[in-house]
């Protein structure tokens, strides 16, 4: 690579200062758009999920007892596992 090379390679990368706060400043506020949208998104999936959860109990379907129950099998789960740990300790 020739030094007339470099130096276009360098000039095309230097940006004024200006142009990289006009860049930075237009980034953040297309995010700032964005996660105003990804929160009413969460809003009505939220909502969603109540209406579920409500209709779900108008049927009969008690979801608290099976949250309960997905505990409890997953509090057995980790048991085990710590147990074979053990047992791969003495080994």
């Amino acid at each position: 690579m020739t030094k007339e090379e470099k130096h276009e390679k360098t000039e095309t990368i230097n940006v004024s200062k200006d142009e990289q706060i006009g860049f930075h400043k237009g980034a953040l506020a297309t995010l700032a758009k964005e996660r105003e949208e990804m929160a009413k998104i969460i809003t009505i999936c939220d909502q969603l999920m109540q209406m579920h959860i409500k209709a779900l109990k108008d049927l009969g379907v008690d979801l608290e007892a099976k949250a309960k129950e997905l505990a409890s099998k997953s509090k057995g789960d980790k048991q085990a596992a710590a147990q074979k740990g053990k047992l791969d300790e003495l080994l």
